[in-house]
């Protein structure tokens, strides 16, 4: 039973990464607190990843309140966060670490 399940997650965890492979990829730079572009856009109802590389100095997190996402980035790291279908619109997310600069917004057409 035991190895049974084992075999299941393993084929899922499989299955889920082929699957996400396949996805829009959108690239996103946190640099001197600042996310690079500033402006991402995507399209309509479409599941797509944003690839966030963090060249520091510091950590930062990526937060969107109304798509509700949060990772905090490590200096030097490089991190997906998949996203399901939008409507079209635009949706903000910020940097919690410099609030005021690392601000930007994923525009859905």
């Amino acid at each position: 039973m035991k190895k049974t399940l084992s075999v299941l997650i393993i084929g899922f965890l499989f299955l889920s990464n082929i699957a996400q492979a396949g996805l829009p990829a959108f690239k996103l730079t946190v640099k001197d607190g600042y996310f690079l572009p500033e402006i991402i856009e995507v399209p309509a109802r479409t599941r797509f990843k944003i690839v966030i590389t963090n060249l520091g100095p510091g950590p930062e997190e990526f937060e969107s309140k109304t798509l509700r996402k949060e990772s905090v980035i490590a200096e030097g790291v490089t991190r997906t966060i998949v996203f399901a279908p939008l409507k079209p619109g635009r949706y903000r997310f910020f940097g919690e670490f410099h609030a005021e600069t690392a601000q930007g917004f994923i525009v859905v057409k």
